[in-house]
């Protein structure tokens, strides 16, 4: 789905105004190289999955600047001229590389990697950050619900309570790369082809004059997709009663089996285990049970626990704000820059260790075991470095450096693909099905220990001895303290 506005200037001012001061100090056109990645995983899961790719590639697709832009800019009265006829005159003409979506990503590895003038690579932090990074949170959040339901099907149900219509709309996408079978947004049904599922509200059972009558109008309207919500007065005495009975006046006689009943209150466990023995002993073995409420994984993985007998979760709030964790982190840092066609390494110091960035132009690897195809560890290269399959190769943790383990009969894929080379966009998106079975297919390369909820199992992201060498030596230049830390911890 493309862009219905130009979004040019959802941009954070000071990257208008660094780019107005690089044209004025000659180094508008000097090649310079950004990594976004993040540094925590959402909810301390044991990894995230990559999205909002394809929304990124349509932004750079369409990033101009219109008359109405420049006409604001101007009234700043802090652009110069020659700036402003930059902007009017603007062509994109970036390399940018990135890792698919649907992939599992961890900290510190390059997401998306972007080289090209630094008047241009620089001003695309914004929207870079806010569009991955929000679907990497929505995609996996919806992921962790989807694993606890345990094969069951997962409805992203949250559009009335996401932030904003473009939260509704992007988080359904990324809900369904999570793993959700459908969404209750119907414009993303019509746009982005995501099936759109729901029944009624309470309100529809409040409308008429009572709970069997409204029962019936819907199963006269909808015979052939009959879902009963049971808990607008009492599940067990009267929706359940009710459901049954209309399920026996009205589908059946049609020809067809009801789909379900929906319980969205009160606790599910106890009564979708009596409705399922009562509708059991009715002659409807078939028909679903679909739990609702301010669900999320942890309160599904207890109802399951517990004997719940749910065939179906509609989820809403929690996962489509993401509630227990609504921000990812995401990070755009400048890795490197040309200077006389020689690559000049950047580093980010910080007194907290995780902030130290890693320099240079970088590839991200991932490492499998050949006989399983389970993944071992991802690796962090500099450009042009190969992993030499044949060959055993060490591995170490970059932090506490003597932690190190040798890796035989594997196979080594880089992560990233290019996307742009020269502003022209040369990756063609997958489906959205497509990018869901590969999101299922690679989490199904992760050892269970790091797919569990509490505790995962750390999956390592290293550096190669040549990209920790670097980084050690821009350390000891530019902050000796830093230094200290690193050999203390080697």
């Amino acid at each position: 789905m493309e862009n219905k506005m130009n979004l040019t200037l959802l941009a954070d001012f000071y990257e208008i105004t660094m780019a107005n001061g690089y044209l004025e100090h000659g180094v508008a056109d000097q090649i310079a190289y950004y990594d976004m990645f993040f540094r925590r995983i959402p909810d301390n899961g044991g990894f995230a999955i990559m999205a909002g790719l394809e929304q990124v590639i349509d932004y750079l697709k369409n990033l101009h600047f219109t008359r109405e832009d420049i006409a604001y800019l101007r009234s700043k009265k802090c652009f110069s001229e020659k700036f402003l006829d930059y902007l009017a005159n603007f062509e994109f003409c970036c390399d940018v590389w990135a890792i698919p979506e649907g992939m599992p990503v961890f900290p510190g590895e390059p997401l998306l990697t972007v080289r090209g003038p630094a008047i241009q690579a620089q001003f695309l932090e914004t929207m870079v950050l806010l569009t991955i990074s929000h679907q990497c949170l929505i995609a996996t959040k919806a992921n962790r619900i989807v694993q606890a339901a345990e094969g069951r099907a997962v409805m992203e149900f949250g559009s009335r309570r996401a932030q904003g219509a473009d939260g509704a709309i992007m988080g359904a996408r990324a809900a369904y790369i999570g793993g959700c079978v459908g969404t209750a947004c119907t414009l993303v049904d019509r746009d982005m082809k995501i099936p759109a599922l729901g029944t009624m509200a309470h309100s529809w059972v409040q409308m008429f004059p009572s709970e069997e009558e409204a029962f019936r109008n819907y199963a006269r309207t909808y015979p052939d997709n009959c879902t009963l919500l049971i808990d607008t007065y009492n599940v067990l005495q009267s929706g359940l009663p009710n459901a049954i009975k209309i399920f026996k006046e009205e589908v059946v006689p049609r020809g067809f089996r009801p789909k379900g009943v929906r319980i969205d209150s009160g606790d599910i466990a106890y009564l979708s285990k009596k409705a399922r023995a009562i509708l059991d002993a009715a002659g409807f073995e078939d028909c679903g049970i679909v739990a609702s409420n301010s669900l999320d994984e942890y309160i599904i993985r207890d109802i399951l626990d517990q004997g719940g007998k749910v065939d179906s979760f509609g989820v809403g709030e929690r996962l489509i704000t993401a509630k227990s964790d609504p921000v990812f982190g995401g990070v755009y840092k400048l890795a490197a820059v040309e200077q006389d066609g020689e690559l000049i390494p950047k580093i980010k110091v910080s007194e907290n260790v995780e902030k130290i960035t890693n320099p240079g132009f970088k590839v991200p690897w991932r490492l499998y075991e050949r006989e399983t195809g389970k993944a071992i560890a991802d690796v962090i290269t500099l450009y042009g470095e190969v992993i030499d399959e044949s060959e055993p190769y060490e591995i170490f943790d970059p932090s506490y450096t003597w932690k190190r383990k040798i890796v035989e009969n594997f196979v080594a894929k880089p992560l990233q693909v290019p996307i742009f080379e020269k502003g022209q966009c040369v990756y063609e998106s997958p489906s959205l099905q497509e990018i869901q079975q590969f999101c299922k297919e690679q989490i199904d390369t992760l050892w269970e220990e790091v797919r569990r909820f509490e505790h995962p199992h750390k999956y390592y992201v290293d550096l190669s001895q040549n990209l920790w060498d670097m980084k050690h030596a821009l350390l000891e230049k530019y902050c000796v303290n830093c230094a200290e830390k690193m050999k203390k911890s080697k």
